[in-house]
């Protein structure tokens, strides 16, 4: 399991951040990586998605947690030729209202589970652009947000 995750505050009340965040169809807008998401079914807990990455790899993702308005969690797995089942990506976007400086404290979270020891050294390779990525994604949300 490799885990990496960033934090910041966006000048927004927590009810506009999660507006944001716990819409599929906002996730190209704020999420780096991702070039289109739509809803498969469901809505909450249980919704099933499907999310393209800018690399041109399409994940179905399930939502795994869900709390309104603190917490959604997804999990993706590969779809495609050459997909492992095994290998699985969760992201978790967890929010706090920041009760001092008002706004709304967010903390991106992603938990990968590689397809094996060479995927494994692979990821722990680029472990600096999934940081950059989420740092990216924090500055785009805390953009995306200001403007509600």
């Amino acid at each position: 399991m490799i885990l990496v995750e960033r934090s910041a505050h966006v000048a927004a009340p927590i009810e506009v951040v999660w507006d944001v965040v716990q819409r599929a169809e906002q996730l190209p807008a704020w999420l780096a990586g991702v070039r289109a998401a739509e809803v498969l079914s469901g809505e909450g807990f249980g919704r099933r998605q499907l999310v393209q990455a800018g690399r041109g790899s399409a994940h179905e993702a399930e939502v795994i947690a869900y709390q309104e308005p603190t917490l959604i969690g997804w999990r993706e797995r590969a779809k495609g030729a050459g997909a492992r089942a095994e290998a699985r990506t969760e992201i978790y976007v967890q929010l706090t209202a920041d009760e001092e400086e008002g706004g709304t404290i967010v903390r991106l979270i992603v938990v990968r589970w590689p397809a094996g020891p060479v995927k494994a050294a692979l990821l722990r390779l680029g472990l600096r652009r999934v940081g950059a990525d989420l740092e990216d994604s924090l500055a785009r949300l805390t953009d995306l947000a200001a403007v509600g």
